[in-house]
């Protein structure tokens, strides 16, 4: 274990951040295929974007509690809470993980 900023600790054996990213937008573009009747994901995708919208904004502001509550575990459940609805729109708009990694490569150029 090792500590992270927060002074909580961390797995050293933490899986790979890529991979995981992958499959989890993998299930996402295949509810958006096959858009499951009782699927949270086809919901979204489905439904009107204000309201995916909305559920960004509301993702995004618990990020921001957790972290000024400096809660690492709360913090790392709302970011990944925030990073899934982030992803369902980035599908339902046609957006790829190597489009996001493109824009990131370019960033990091700068």
């Amino acid at each position: 274990m090792t500590n992270d900023p927060l002074g909580a600790p961390r797995p050293t054996s933490a899986p790979e951040i890529g991979p995981v990213l992958a499959e989890v937008f993998a299930v996402l573009e295949s509810r958006k295929a096959e858009m499951p009747e009782a699927s949270y994901t086809a919901k979204l995708l489905l439904g009107p974007q204000d309201k995916l919208l909305k559920k960004i904004g509301e993702e995004a502001s618990e990020v921001i509690i957790a972290a000024r509550d400096r809660d690492p575990k709360q913090l790392r459940y709302e970011i990944g809470d925030l990073l899934y609805h982030l992803m369902v729109v980035m599908v339902r708009e046609g957006l790829t993980l190597d489009d996001l990694a493109a824009e990131m490569a370019e960033r990091r150029r700068k």
